[in-house]
Protein backbone atom coordinates (compact mmCIF):
# COMPACT_ATOMS: atom_id res chain seq x y z
CA UNK A 1 0.00 0.00 0.00
CA UNK A 2 1.25 3.50 -0.85
CA UNK A 3 1.54 6.19 1.82
CA UNK A 4 2.44 9.86 1.70
CA UNK A 5 4.09 11.87 4.49
CA UNK A 6 4.26 15.66 4.17
CA UNK A 7 6.85 17.73 6.02
CA UNK A 8 8.92 20.91 5.72
CA UNK A 9 12.72 20.67 5.47
CA UNK A 10 14.99 23.11 7.37
CA UNK A 11 15.94 24.80 4.09
CA UNK A 12 12.28 25.72 3.51
CA UNK A 13 11.41 23.06 0.95
CA UNK A 14 8.21 21.02 1.16
CA UNK A 15 9.03 17.28 1.25
CA UNK A 16 6.53 14.68 0.03
CA UNK A 17 7.82 11.30 1.23
CA UNK A 18 6.30 8.42 -0.75
CA UNK A 19 6.62 4.85 0.45
CA UNK A 20 5.24 1.39 -0.34
CA UNK A 21 3.96 0.18 -3.70
CA UNK A 22 3.03 2.69 -6.36
CA UNK A 23 0.61 0.76 -8.52
CA UNK A 24 -2.88 1.26 -9.94
CA UNK A 25 -4.56 -0.16 -6.84
CA UNK A 26 -2.84 2.00 -4.23
CA UNK A 27 -2.06 5.45 -5.63
CA UNK A 28 -5.55 6.96 -5.82
CA UNK A 29 -5.50 8.45 -2.33
CA UNK A 30 -1.89 9.61 -2.29
CA UNK A 31 -2.33 11.14 -5.76
CA UNK A 32 -5.03 13.52 -4.53
CA UNK A 33 -3.04 14.29 -1.34
CA UNK A 34 0.11 15.02 -3.34
CA UNK A 35 -1.66 17.46 -5.68
CA UNK A 36 -3.21 19.27 -2.70
CA UNK A 37 0.17 19.50 -0.92
CA UNK A 38 1.87 20.97 -4.01
CA UNK A 39 -0.97 23.47 -4.48
CA UNK A 40 -0.68 24.54 -0.82
CA UNK A 41 3.08 25.08 -1.11
CA UNK A 42 2.75 27.83 -3.68
CA UNK A 43 5.85 29.71 -2.48
CA UNK A 44 8.01 26.66 -1.74
CA UNK A 45 10.03 24.29 -3.82
CA UNK A 46 8.85 20.69 -3.53
CA UNK A 47 10.87 17.50 -3.28
CA UNK A 48 9.19 14.13 -3.83
CA UNK A 49 11.28 11.71 -1.75
CA UNK A 50 11.00 8.16 -3.18
CA UNK A 51 13.56 6.51 -0.87
CA UNK A 52 11.06 4.04 0.55
CA UNK A 53 9.26 3.20 -2.71
CA UNK A 54 9.41 -0.59 -3.08
CA UNK A 55 7.57 -0.95 -6.39
CA UNK A 56 6.59 1.41 -9.18
CA UNK A 57 4.75 0.47 -12.38
CA UNK A 58 3.27 2.60 -15.16
CA UNK A 59 0.59 3.98 -12.86
CA UNK A 60 3.21 5.05 -10.36
CA UNK A 61 5.25 6.77 -13.06
CA UNK A 62 2.07 8.57 -14.15
CA UNK A 63 1.67 9.81 -10.57
CA UNK A 64 5.22 11.18 -10.48
CA UNK A 65 4.85 12.80 -13.90
CA UNK A 66 1.62 14.49 -12.84
CA UNK A 67 3.12 15.81 -9.61
CA UNK A 68 6.11 17.29 -11.46
CA UNK A 69 3.82 18.87 -14.03
CA UNK A 70 1.86 20.78 -11.36
CA UNK A 71 4.51 23.53 -11.23
CA UNK A 72 6.90 25.17 -13.63
CA UNK A 73 10.14 23.30 -14.52
CA UNK A 74 12.50 22.87 -11.56
CA UNK A 75 9.98 23.62 -8.82
CA UNK A 76 9.12 19.95 -8.22
CA UNK A 77 11.90 17.35 -8.12
CA UNK A 78 11.89 13.59 -7.55
CA UNK A 79 14.74 12.38 -5.35
CA UNK A 80 16.16 9.00 -4.35
CA UNK A 81 14.12 7.01 -6.87
CA UNK A 82 15.53 3.53 -7.49
CA UNK A 83 17.58 3.29 -10.73
CA UNK A 84 15.14 0.88 -12.38
CA UNK A 85 12.22 3.24 -11.72
CA UNK A 86 14.33 6.28 -12.65
CA UNK A 87 14.82 4.73 -16.09
CA UNK A 88 11.07 4.56 -16.59
CA UNK A 89 10.59 8.16 -15.44
CA UNK A 90 13.39 9.49 -17.67
CA UNK A 91 11.51 8.36 -20.77
CA UNK A 92 9.04 11.21 -20.32
CA UNK A 93 9.56 14.89 -20.95
CA UNK A 94 7.20 15.91 -18.19
CA UNK A 95 6.35 19.37 -19.42
CA UNK A 96 5.86 18.17 -23.02
CA UNK A 97 3.08 15.86 -21.83
CA UNK A 98 0.74 18.81 -21.36
CA UNK A 99 1.38 20.09 -24.88
CA UNK A 100 -0.85 18.90 -27.72
CA UNK A 101 1.39 16.62 -29.77
CA UNK A 102 -1.11 16.43 -32.63
CA UNK A 103 -2.58 19.91 -33.05
CA UNK A 104 -5.34 20.40 -35.59
CA UNK A 105 -4.08 21.47 -39.01
CA UNK A 106 -4.07 25.13 -39.79
CA UNK A 107 -7.18 26.20 -41.66
CA UNK A 108 -6.57 26.85 -45.34
CA UNK A 109 -8.19 29.48 -47.50
CA UNK A 110 -10.58 28.70 -50.31
CA UNK A 111 -8.03 29.28 -53.07
CA UNK A 112 -5.51 27.05 -51.30
CA UNK A 113 -8.14 24.31 -50.94
CA UNK A 114 -8.84 24.48 -54.67
CA UNK A 115 -5.13 24.20 -55.40
CA UNK A 116 -4.72 21.21 -53.08
CA UNK A 117 -7.71 19.44 -54.67
CA UNK A 118 -6.43 20.17 -58.18
CA UNK A 119 -2.97 18.88 -57.27
CA UNK A 120 -4.52 15.73 -55.82
CA UNK A 121 -6.55 15.13 -58.97
CA UNK A 122 -3.44 15.65 -61.08
CA UNK A 123 -1.42 13.21 -59.00
CA UNK A 124 -4.22 10.65 -59.18
CA UNK A 125 -4.48 10.97 -62.97
CA UNK A 126 -0.73 10.52 -63.28
CA UNK A 127 -0.86 7.42 -61.08
CA UNK A 128 -3.68 6.03 -63.20
CA UNK A 129 -1.76 6.57 -66.44
CA UNK A 130 1.33 4.89 -64.99
CA UNK A 131 -0.77 2.01 -63.66
CA UNK A 132 -2.52 1.52 -67.01
CA UNK A 133 0.86 1.29 -68.74
CA UNK A 134 2.29 -1.15 -66.21
CA UNK A 135 -0.85 -3.28 -66.28
CA UNK A 136 -0.96 -3.38 -70.08
CA UNK A 137 2.68 -4.48 -70.16
CA UNK A 138 2.03 -7.13 -67.50
CA UNK A 139 -1.02 -8.51 -69.36
CA UNK A 140 0.92 -8.58 -72.64
CA UNK A 141 3.72 -10.47 -70.91
CA UNK A 142 1.16 -12.90 -69.45
CA UNK A 143 -0.31 -13.43 -72.94
CA UNK A 144 3.10 -14.20 -74.43
CA UNK A 145 4.28 -16.27 -71.43
CA UNK A 146 1.27 -18.05 -69.90
CA UNK A 147 3.52 -20.14 -67.68
CA UNK A 148 4.55 -16.98 -65.79
CA UNK A 149 0.99 -16.47 -64.51
CA UNK A 150 0.18 -17.80 -61.04
CA UNK A 151 -2.77 -19.89 -62.21
CA UNK A 152 -3.51 -21.28 -58.75
CA UNK A 153 -4.13 -17.74 -57.58
CA UNK A 154 -6.24 -17.08 -60.67
CA UNK A 155 -8.55 -20.06 -59.98
CA UNK A 156 -8.80 -19.15 -56.31
CA UNK A 157 -9.77 -15.57 -57.18
CA UNK A 158 -12.19 -16.87 -59.83
CA UNK A 159 -14.01 -18.77 -57.11
CA UNK A 160 -14.27 -15.66 -54.93
CA UNK A 161 -15.26 -13.35 -57.79
CA UNK A 162 -17.52 -15.75 -59.67
CA UNK A 163 -18.97 -18.67 -57.73
CA UNK A 164 -19.27 -16.82 -54.42
CA UNK A 165 -21.07 -13.94 -56.15
CA UNK A 166 -23.78 -16.10 -57.74
CA UNK A 167 -26.33 -15.76 -54.88
CA UNK A 168 -26.28 -11.95 -54.72
CA UNK A 169 -26.23 -11.60 -58.52
CA UNK A 170 -29.17 -14.01 -58.81
CA UNK A 171 -31.16 -12.17 -56.14
CA UNK A 172 -30.64 -8.68 -57.57
CA UNK A 173 -31.20 -9.79 -61.17
CA UNK A 174 -34.38 -11.69 -60.34
CA UNK A 175 -35.79 -8.74 -58.37
CA UNK A 176 -34.81 -6.36 -61.16
CA UNK A 177 -36.72 -8.47 -63.68
CA UNK A 178 -39.73 -8.64 -61.38
CA UNK A 179 -39.72 -4.88 -60.73
CA UNK A 180 -39.37 -4.00 -64.41
CA UNK A 181 -42.21 -6.34 -65.31
CA UNK A 182 -44.59 -4.98 -62.65
CA UNK A 183 -43.76 -1.32 -63.20
CA UNK A 184 -44.21 -1.54 -66.96
CA UNK A 185 -47.09 -4.04 -67.17
CA UNK A 186 -49.48 -2.04 -64.98
CA UNK A 187 -49.60 1.10 -67.18
CA UNK A 188 -49.38 -0.90 -70.44
CA UNK A 189 -52.37 -2.99 -69.41
CA UNK A 190 -54.53 0.09 -69.97
CA UNK A 191 -53.78 -0.23 -73.68
CA UNK A 192 -53.86 -4.02 -73.81
CA UNK A 193 -50.13 -4.06 -74.56
CA UNK A 194 -48.85 -6.27 -71.75
CA UNK A 195 -47.11 -8.51 -74.29
CA UNK A 196 -44.65 -5.72 -75.09
CA UNK A 197 -43.35 -5.90 -71.54
CA UNK A 198 -41.35 -8.93 -72.68
CA UNK A 199 -39.72 -6.74 -75.36
CA UNK A 200 -38.84 -4.12 -72.75
CA UNK A 201 -37.33 -6.61 -70.32
CA UNK A 202 -35.37 -8.42 -73.02
CA UNK A 203 -33.82 -5.31 -74.53
CA UNK A 204 -33.24 -3.48 -71.24
CA UNK A 205 -31.61 -6.39 -69.45
CA UNK A 206 -29.46 -7.77 -72.26
CA UNK A 207 -28.26 -4.43 -73.62
CA UNK A 208 -28.00 -2.33 -70.50
CA UNK A 209 -29.10 -3.35 -67.03
CA UNK A 210 -27.73 -6.88 -66.93
CA UNK A 211 -24.07 -5.97 -67.57
CA UNK A 212 -24.25 -2.69 -65.61
CA UNK A 213 -25.91 -4.06 -62.47
CA UNK A 214 -23.58 -7.06 -62.42
CA UNK A 215 -20.58 -4.76 -62.74
CA UNK A 216 -21.83 -2.48 -59.95
CA UNK A 217 -22.33 -5.48 -57.67
CA UNK A 218 -18.82 -6.71 -58.42
CA UNK A 219 -17.39 -3.23 -57.86
CA UNK A 220 -18.91 -3.15 -54.39
CA UNK A 221 -17.97 -6.74 -53.64
CA UNK A 222 -14.80 -7.77 -55.46
CA UNK A 223 -13.35 -4.32 -56.19
CA UNK A 224 -13.45 -3.41 -52.50
CA UNK A 225 -11.99 -6.82 -51.59
CA UNK A 226 -9.08 -6.34 -54.00
CA UNK A 227 -8.38 -2.87 -52.59
CA UNK A 228 -8.55 -4.05 -48.97
CA UNK A 229 -6.37 -7.11 -49.59
CA UNK A 230 -3.64 -5.31 -51.50
CA UNK A 231 -3.96 -2.29 -49.20
CA UNK A 232 -3.28 -4.47 -46.17
CA UNK A 233 -0.23 -5.92 -47.91
CA UNK A 234 0.95 -2.38 -48.68
CA UNK A 235 0.54 -1.23 -45.07
CA UNK A 236 2.37 -4.33 -43.81
CA UNK A 237 5.19 -3.62 -46.32
CA UNK A 238 4.60 -6.94 -48.07
CA UNK A 239 4.49 -5.14 -51.43
CA UNK A 240 7.87 -3.56 -50.63
CA UNK A 241 9.16 -7.04 -49.77
CA UNK A 242 8.06 -8.30 -53.20
CA UNK A 243 9.95 -5.46 -54.86
CA UNK A 244 13.03 -6.20 -52.73
CA UNK A 245 12.92 -9.82 -53.87
CA UNK A 246 12.86 -8.70 -57.50
CA UNK A 247 9.16 -9.47 -58.11
CA UNK A 248 6.98 -6.99 -59.94
CA UNK A 249 3.92 -6.27 -57.73
CA UNK A 250 1.77 -5.58 -60.80
CA UNK A 251 2.55 -8.96 -62.38
CA UNK A 252 2.41 -10.75 -59.04
CA UNK A 253 -0.76 -9.19 -57.57
CA UNK A 254 -2.68 -7.33 -60.27
CA UNK A 255 -2.45 -9.67 -63.27
CA UNK A 256 -4.14 -12.70 -61.61
CA UNK A 257 -7.02 -10.53 -60.39
CA UNK A 258 -7.63 -8.92 -63.77
CA UNK A 259 -7.53 -12.30 -65.52
CA UNK A 260 -9.98 -13.74 -62.98
CA UNK A 261 -12.32 -10.77 -63.44
CA UNK A 262 -12.13 -11.12 -67.24
CA UNK A 263 -13.08 -14.78 -66.97
CA UNK A 264 -15.90 -14.40 -64.45
CA UNK A 265 -17.63 -11.09 -65.21
CA UNK A 266 -18.98 -12.12 -68.66
CA UNK A 267 -20.26 -15.40 -67.21
CA UNK A 268 -21.96 -13.57 -64.34
CA UNK A 269 -23.47 -11.14 -66.85
CA UNK A 270 -24.92 -14.02 -68.86
CA UNK A 271 -26.25 -15.56 -65.65
CA UNK A 272 -27.81 -12.23 -64.61
CA UNK A 273 -29.50 -11.88 -68.02
CA UNK A 274 -31.09 -15.31 -67.74
CA UNK A 275 -32.25 -14.85 -64.15
CA UNK A 276 -33.77 -11.43 -64.87
CA UNK A 277 -35.67 -12.80 -67.85
CA UNK A 278 -36.93 -15.62 -65.64
CA UNK A 279 -38.13 -13.09 -63.08
CA UNK A 280 -39.93 -11.10 -65.74
CA UNK A 281 -41.53 -14.22 -67.22
CA UNK A 282 -42.79 -15.39 -63.82
CA UNK A 283 -44.22 -11.94 -63.11
CA UNK A 284 -46.08 -11.81 -66.41
CA UNK A 285 -47.80 -15.08 -65.50
CA UNK A 286 -50.03 -12.99 -63.25
CA UNK A 287 -50.94 -10.86 -66.29
CA UNK A 288 -52.11 -13.94 -68.26
CA UNK A 289 -49.03 -14.09 -70.47
CA UNK A 290 -47.76 -17.70 -70.68
CA UNK A 291 -44.11 -18.53 -70.32
CA UNK A 292 -43.89 -19.80 -73.92
CA UNK A 293 -45.39 -16.57 -75.25
CA UNK A 294 -42.87 -14.57 -73.26
CA UNK A 295 -39.98 -16.61 -74.70
CA UNK A 296 -41.21 -16.24 -78.28
CA UNK A 297 -41.68 -12.50 -77.87
CA UNK A 298 -38.15 -12.07 -76.50
CA UNK A 299 -36.73 -14.17 -79.35
CA UNK A 300 -38.59 -12.03 -81.88
CA UNK A 301 -37.36 -8.67 -80.55
CA UNK A 302 -33.85 -9.48 -79.28
CA UNK A 303 -31.25 -10.41 -81.87
CA UNK A 304 -27.59 -11.34 -81.72
CA UNK A 305 -26.40 -7.73 -81.89
CA UNK A 306 -28.48 -6.79 -78.84
CA UNK A 307 -26.95 -9.62 -76.85
CA UNK A 308 -23.39 -8.79 -77.94
CA UNK A 309 -23.94 -5.07 -77.23
CA UNK A 310 -24.27 -5.90 -73.55
CA UNK A 311 -21.90 -8.87 -73.47
CA UNK A 312 -18.97 -6.87 -74.88
CA UNK A 313 -19.40 -4.29 -72.13
CA UNK A 314 -18.79 -6.92 -69.47
CA UNK A 315 -15.15 -7.40 -70.56
CA UNK A 316 -14.45 -3.68 -70.28
CA UNK A 317 -16.29 -3.51 -66.97
CA UNK A 318 -14.18 -6.41 -65.66
CA UNK A 319 -10.94 -4.56 -66.41
CA UNK A 320 -12.26 -1.42 -64.74
CA UNK A 321 -13.42 -3.22 -61.59
CA UNK A 322 -10.22 -5.21 -61.05
CA UNK A 323 -7.92 -2.40 -62.18
CA UNK A 324 -9.42 0.29 -59.94
CA UNK A 325 -9.52 -2.06 -56.95
CA UNK A 326 -5.86 -3.01 -57.36
CA UNK A 327 -4.79 0.59 -58.00
CA UNK A 328 -6.47 1.88 -54.83
CA UNK A 329 -4.88 -0.96 -52.90
CA UNK A 330 -1.41 -0.05 -54.14
CA UNK A 331 -2.08 3.62 -53.29
CA UNK A 332 -2.85 2.79 -49.64
CA UNK A 333 -0.85 4.85 -47.16
CA UNK A 334 0.03 4.16 -43.53
CA UNK A 335 -2.61 4.60 -40.86
CA UNK A 336 -5.42 2.80 -39.09
CA UNK A 337 -8.12 3.97 -41.50
CA UNK A 338 -6.10 3.74 -44.71
CA UNK A 339 -7.33 0.29 -45.75
CA UNK A 340 -10.96 1.31 -45.24
CA UNK A 341 -10.36 4.50 -47.23
CA UNK A 342 -8.79 2.46 -50.04
CA UNK A 343 -11.82 0.15 -50.20
CA UNK A 344 -14.20 3.12 -50.19
CA UNK A 345 -12.27 4.88 -52.95
CA UNK A 346 -12.23 1.69 -54.99
CA UNK A 347 -16.01 1.33 -54.82
CA UNK A 348 -16.77 5.00 -55.51
CA UNK A 349 -14.23 5.30 -58.34
CA UNK A 350 -15.35 2.00 -59.83
CA UNK A 351 -19.04 2.88 -59.92
CA UNK A 352 -18.38 6.35 -61.35
CA UNK A 353 -16.16 4.92 -64.09
CA UNK A 354 -18.66 2.16 -64.86
CA UNK A 355 -21.46 4.65 -65.40
CA UNK A 356 -19.21 6.94 -67.45
CA UNK A 357 -17.97 4.10 -69.67
CA UNK A 358 -21.52 2.81 -70.07
CA UNK A 359 -22.51 6.25 -71.35
CA UNK A 360 -19.61 6.16 -73.81
CA UNK A 361 -20.82 2.78 -75.04
CA UNK A 362 -24.32 4.22 -75.51
CA UNK A 363 -22.96 7.02 -77.71
CA UNK A 364 -20.81 4.60 -79.73
CA UNK A 365 -23.73 2.22 -80.29
CA UNK A 366 -25.89 5.13 -81.39
CA UNK A 367 -23.28 6.33 -83.88
CA UNK A 368 -22.77 2.79 -85.20
CA UNK A 369 -26.52 2.14 -85.25
CA UNK A 370 -26.17 -0.99 -83.14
Amino acid sequence: MATLAISDAPDGRRVLALSGRLDANSIRRVWAEGREAIAAAAQQRVVVDATNVDYCDGAGIALLVDLIAQRKPGDVQVANLAPAFETLLSQFDVHEVERDQDPPPKARGGIEDIGVIAAGIGDDLRDQVVFVGETAAALWHALLHPASVRWKDVWRICERVGADALPIVALISFLLGVILAFQSAIPMRRFGAEIFVADLIGLAMLRELGPLMTAILLAGRSGAAFAAEIGTMTVNQEVDALTTMGLDPVRFLVTPRIIAALLMTPLLTLFADLISLLGGALTLQSFSIPFVTFVHEVEAIVDYSDFMAGFVKSFVFAILIAGIGCLRGLQTTAGASSVGNAATRAVVSGIVLLVAVDGIFAVIYYLLDI
